[in-house]
């Protein structure tokens, strides 16, 4: 769900975006990606999970893509329909839907399958998340693309923060004796801050964050094949210190989107997409690839 996302209007440049008083333009260095995609293998249709306020579809209809799409909030469905008829589509093309409850989209089924889906923001939340991914890879063809984002948790190991003590701990000590993990544990406590990021208030869930090469082995395991990972949301420094530096730091975020190392970006990046692509009935299966041109 893509609620609040900030998009360069059409036409518009970044430039706008380099003030650090507006909002990082993280899913517009996303669908950049997305679109580059879809000029390089044309997909004439595409169904997008979690609309949100149907932002991300404007860029998609003006480059010719037929959309749907659906999400599981009415209220936003309806600021989204609003979007669709000011931009000339039927509005009654973005609906009320639950991915993990395919009944819930059967409007959407019949109108496919499609050539593409999107899905920014969702896999974090959800509770069945193979699932979730299965219901995605349904509402493809054969030869169809997905784009579906993940929080990054290798970045974790840059934040300097309470979530580089949990990752390092919990999960890349996870075979280590305790008496060892609990020193480690002591060490990064004294020398991370462990008060940020803020907890979520109650009654929030946090966000979920990922493994790019688990989720790419995921991926390939329920039958996708080019799997791939784009990194994107660049810090060019831990995330505290850009109330520190706000012009530096949102300028050198928004100059290393789309840097050609093909690995910092595993580490300097909140977010990554996954591309990955339904094999057709003559396709084989491929193994993931990590990391890939971030």
């Amino acid at each position: 769900m893509m609620d609040g996302m900030t998009l360069s209007p059409a036409g518009g440049g970044l430039d706008a975006f380099l003030d650090p008083e507006t909002d990082y333009p993280a899913n517009h260095f996303a669908l950049q990606y997305v679109l580059n995609a879809l000029a390089a293998r044309p997909a004439p249709t595409l169904v997008e999970v979690g609309t949100g306020h149907a932002t991300a579809l404007a860029p998609l209809i003006r480059a010719g893509v037929d959309v749907r799409g659906f999400d599981i909030d009415p209220d936003l469905v309806a600021r989204g329909r609003e979007q669709m008829g000011a931009l000339g589509q039927d509005p009654e093309s973005v609906t009320v839907g639950d991915i993990e409850d395919p009944v819930s989209y059967a409007t959407v089924l019949r109108d496919g399958p499609f050539d593409a889906l999107l899905a920014l923001g969702i896999l974090p939340n959800v509770a069945n998340e193979i699932g979730t991914l299965r219901n995605m890879q349904a509402l493809v063809r054969p030869g169809g693309e997905v784009f579906v984002e993940f929080r990054n948790v290798l970045f974790s190991l840059f934040t300097s923060n309470r979530h580089t003590r949990n990752f390092i701990v919990d999960e890349l000590l996870a075979d280590v004796s305790d008496d060892l993990r609990s020193s480690v544990s002591d060490v990064l406590e004294s020398r991370v801050d462990m008060d940020r990021p803020p907890l979520p208030r109650a009654g929030a869930s946090a966000w979920r964050f990922h493994n790019p090469f688990e989720v790419a082995e995921r991926f390939a395991s329920l039958g996708f094949v080019d799997v791939r990972p784009h990194f994107f949301h660049y810090h060019p420094a831990m995330p505290f210190l850009a109330s520190e530096h706000p012009a530096s730091f949102r300028r050198e975020s928004m100059r290393l989107e789309n840097e050609a190392s093909g690995w910092r970006g595993m580490f300097l990046c909140s977010a990554f997409l996954i591309h990955a692509r339904r094999p057709g009935v003559a396709s084989a299966a491929a193994s993931p690839s990590i990391p890939h041109g971030v």
